[in-house]
C-alpha cells in the first residue's frame, strides 16, 4: 500500500480544511449549497416524475413511497417495538429483528412530538438525510478533488439507478449520510467523531460492517507503518490514542444490536439465523452465479455487462489511488452486496451507499471542455433515473 493511499488530501487539488462550529460551518454549508441545490433538483425530478406517473395510472405516489415492502417494517417497529414474524406458505419465517432500529426510533420520536404519521416521519427523515448525504458526499469529492468535483460527484449520487430509494422511507439515505461524514472524519483526522458516527452506522444497516473495516484496516496499516518508521509501540499508541478510541467506538453500535438479538431470542448466532431466514446469508456469490446462469442469454450477456462495468469502475477507483479508508469501504460495499444469497433485485441499492465509485465519473465529467456539456450529461441521467424510478416504484416488486 502506497503513502499516496493513504493521504487525507491530494497536493494538486487540496480540499477545505477542517471545519469547526459557528461562521465556519455556515461559509462550508455555502461551499455546499450548489451541491444540494443539485441533489434536491434531481430528486425533486423524481418526485414530479412519480407523481405525474401515478396520477396517470390511478395509484398514490405517497403510498408507493412510505407504504411498502421495507418501509411497512421499520413503521410497524416504531408503532410496536420488536416482535412481529410472518410465516411464509414454505414455513420460512420473517422476523422483523432483521431491521436495524435508527430508523424506526427516529420515525418514533418524530411521529410523538409532531402530527406526522411514522411513515410520514419515516420520509422526514430520508428526505432530511438524503441532503446530508449529498452534503457528505460533497464534502468527501471536494476534499479529494476540489469543489466542483464535489458538486458533480453529488449530482450523479442523486442520479443513480436506483437514487428513487432516497426518496422512499428506508435507510440508504441515513446510512449514506453517516458513512459519508465518517469518512470525511477520517480524512481529515477526526477520529472520535469518525468513530462515533461509525456506531449511529452500525444501528442503521448491517452494512455498516464495511465502515467499520474502512476505520479499523486504515488504523492499522497506520500503525504499523509508523512502528517500523522506528517510533516504537508505545510512543506510537500514546500518539494516535484518539484514533484508537475512534476505532473502539466505531463498531459499538452494530455489537450492541447483535448482543440484543441474541438476549432477545436467547441464542448467540440469533441475529445471523435471523438474517439466513430472510435469505440473507452470505453465500460467496453462489446465488448470484445461480441467477445468471438460469436467465436467458441476452440477459445474462447484460447483467454480465453490467458486472463488468461494476468491476472497471472497482479498477478505476484503485488507479485513482482513493485513499485507504475510502477504498476500503467501497470494496466492502460492493463485495458485501454481491457474496450475499439475498433477492437479486436489491443489489443494486445495497450497492448505492458505495458513492466513492462515482468518483473516476465525477472527475471524467469535470475533463468536457465546457460546464454545459458536463450539465446536459447530468441532465440526460436525471431524466433517465426519474423514468425508472417511476416505473419501478409502480410496479409490483420490491427495490
Amino acid at each position: 500500500m502506497s503513502d499516496n493511499q493513504l493521504r487525507t488530501r491530494t497536493p494538486d487539488a487540496p480540499g477545505p480544511r477542517p471545519i469547526a462550529p459557528g461562521p465556519r460551518a455556515t461559509a462550508a454549508l455555502r461551499a455546499a449549497a450548489p451541491a444540494l441545490a443539485v441533489y434536491a433538483a434531481v430528486r425533486a425530478l423524481g418526485l414530479l416524475v412519480l407523481w405525474a406517473a401515478a396520477s396517470a395510472t390511478g395509484k398514490d405516489a405517497l403510498t408507493r413511497l412510505s407504504g411498502r415492502w421495507d418501509s411497512v417494517w421499520y413503521q410497524r417497529i416504531a408503532e410496536d417495538g420488536y416482535g412481529y414474524t410472518v410465516t411464509l406458505p414454505d414455513g420460512a419465517l420473517h422476523s422483523d429483528l432483521a431491521f436495524f432500529p435508527l430508523l424506526p426510533a427516529l420515525e418514533r420520536g418524530i411521529s410523538e412530538v409532531t402530527p406526522l404519521t411514522p411513515g410520514g416521519a419515516g420520509l422526514l427523515v430520508a428526505w432530511s438525510a438524503g441532503l446530508l448525504a449529498a452534503w457528505g458526499v460533497f464534502a468527501v469529492g471536494a476534499h479529494l478533488h476540489g469543489r466542483r468535483t464535489g458538486v458533480v460527484l453529488a449530482a450523479l449520487w442523486g442520479v443513480y439507478p436506483t437514487a428513487f430509494v432516497q426518496s422512499m422511507a428506508y435507510t440508504e439515505t441515513l446510512f449514506t449520510a453517516l458513512a459519508a461524514w465518517a469518512l470525511y472524519a477520517v480524512l481529515t483526522s477526526r477520529w472520535i467523531a469518525a468513530g462515533a458516527l461509525c456506531a449511529l452506522a452500525g444501528l442503521t444497516r448491517p452494512s455498516a460492517a464495511a465502515l467499520i473495516a474502512a476505520l479499523a484496516i486504515t488504523a492499522a496499516v497506520t500503525l504499523v507503518r509508523e512502528c517500523r518508521a522506528g517510533g516504537g509501540a508505545g510512543p506510537v499508541l500514546r500518539r494516535n490514542d484518539r484514533m484508537i478510541a475512534g476505532v473502539a467506538l466505531a463498531p459499538l453500535g452494530w455489537l450492541a444490536y447483535v448482543v440484543f438479538v441474541a438476549v432477545r431470542e436467547g441464542s448467540p448466532f440469533a441475529y445471523f439465523d435471523v438474517q439466513a431466514q430472510w435469505g440473507n446469508n452470505i453465500d460467496g456469490g453462489r446465488a448470484l452465479a445461480s441467477f445468471i446462469a438460469g436467465l436467458p442469454w441476452p440477459a445474462a450477456l447484460g447483467l454480465c455487462a453490467a458486472l463488468g462495468l461494476l468491476g472497471w469502475l472497482v479498477v478505476l477507483c484503485v488507479r485513482q489511488r482513493q485513499p485507504l479508508p475510502v477504498l476500503v469501504y467501497t470494496l466492502a460495499i460492493v463485495v458485501i452486496s454481491l457474496i450475499g444469497a439475498g433477492y437479486f433485485g436489491s443489489r443494486p441499492r445495497l450497492m448505492m451507499p458505495a458513492f466513492p465509485l462515482l468518483l473516476p465519473p465525477a472527475v471524467a465529467l469535470m475533463r468536457l471542455r465546457t460546464t454545459g456539456r458536463a450539465a446536459a450529461v447530468l441532465a440526460v441521467l436525471a431524466c433517465l433515473s426519474a423514468g425508472y424510478g417511476a416505473w419501478t416504484l409502480l410496479g409490483a416488486g420490491p427495490p
